[in-house]
């Protein structure tokens, strides 16, 4: 079975084309075919004021053209659409949906936040390699306006809570300097601590064995970590990082200029101006993990494979 998933977030738009195969395991497996990103900010200004920016649904529509073509070319028997965090809270996500409807032929589904955290678990864990039935895995997907935090095992979700804060929401709500000062870095830190508190109260992180974080944020934080010169997914993809070799790639991203960032040629230049806000919630996040686990989690692993697998995996009877 060929299908094709697109994720909406509030930064980007992503589209994967892949053919659906069994393997030896009785698991299902995807091999891409086709796998793209755009940049759109779709959530440009959401944060602050409850509507999609004309100017963000015309760049969201236009990677949407682009998609549909490709996948009239490719072909795909089954094809599903879903919309995240910026859509959740506009008040004009009518538009938008009526919009996707007519280019892509299919009905834009603006998922909750437990579902975006269930398809991401979903795709992050249905690609990692060598997890232990007993392994309690949190998996957190920092994305644009908004932070999924899943616990569970190979098997099953245990929880998972949704909350309001990502590298483009904290960009626009506190980061107004190049680079950010120390004043606004405390505010960012001190909304992802809330909102970690918020987490704690639904998902039991004193449990977690591993910690595995997706999405561009950690992938790039990831990049930064390891030096490299250009991005390379299959060198990012899996990798295992010391939470103190996090942290300190994490300071360094948000300490430099947007220009010096721009100059990183690991760097996509639509992540130069949030990556810094990115890097704060990253840190907080495999912080807090790590105090909660009395530091038994020393470790972060980084995987490519992420909500966009989930959607494609959903799609699989």
């Amino acid at each position: 079975m060929r299908v094709a998933a697109i994720d909406c977030g509030t930064n980007s738009i992503r589209l994967l084309i892949a053919d659906a195969r069994t393997d030896e395991s009785g698991r299902t497996v995807l091999r891409d075919v086709v796998r793209e990103m755009r940049i759109v900010r779709l959530g440009q200004g959401v944060d602050a004021t409850g509507w999609l920016a004309e100017a963000a649904l015309k760049r969201t529509f236009a990677a949407a053209d682009e998609y549909a073509a490709l996948i009239e070319h490719h072909g795909a028997d089954r094809v599903r659409f879903v919309a995240t965090s910026a859509t959740r809270d506009a008040g004009n996500r009518d538009v938008f949906v009526a919009g996707i409807r007519s280019r892509l032929g299919v009905e834009p589904e603006v998922v909750s936040g437990d579902e975006e955290a269930a398809l991401s678990f979903r795709g992050a864990l249905n690609a990692a390699a060598e997890l232990d039935p007993a392994d309690r895995v949190l998996v957190v997907d920092l994305g644009g306006g908004s932070t999924e935090c899943v616990l569970g095992t190979p098997r099953e979700v245990i929880a998972a809570r949704s909350v309001d804060v990502g590298c483009v929401r904290m960009t626009e709500r506190h980061l107004g300097s190049n680079p950010p000062t120390e004043e606004q870095q405390a505010r960012v830190l001190r909304d992802v601590g809330e909102a970690m508190d918020v987490v704690a109260r639904t998902v039991p992180l004193e449990r977690t064995t591993r910690l595995v974080g997706v999405a561009g944020t950690v992938t790039t934080v990831t990049a930064m970590a390891l030096g490299l010169e250009h991005y390379d997914p299959e060198r990012i993809n899996g990798t295992v990082l010391e939470i103190p070799d996090v942290t300190r790639a994490c300071r360094e991203l948000t300490a430099m200029t947007r220009e010096q960032r721009a100059a990183l040629g690991f760097m996509h230049e639509g992540r130069v101006d949030v990556i810094g806000a990115g890097a704060l919630v990253w840190r907080r996040v495999v912080e807090r993990v790590a105090r909660a686990t009395d530091g038994r989690v020393r470790t972060v692993t980084a995987s490519e494979h992420d909500i966009l697998d989930g959607i494609g995996l959903s799609l699989v009877p």
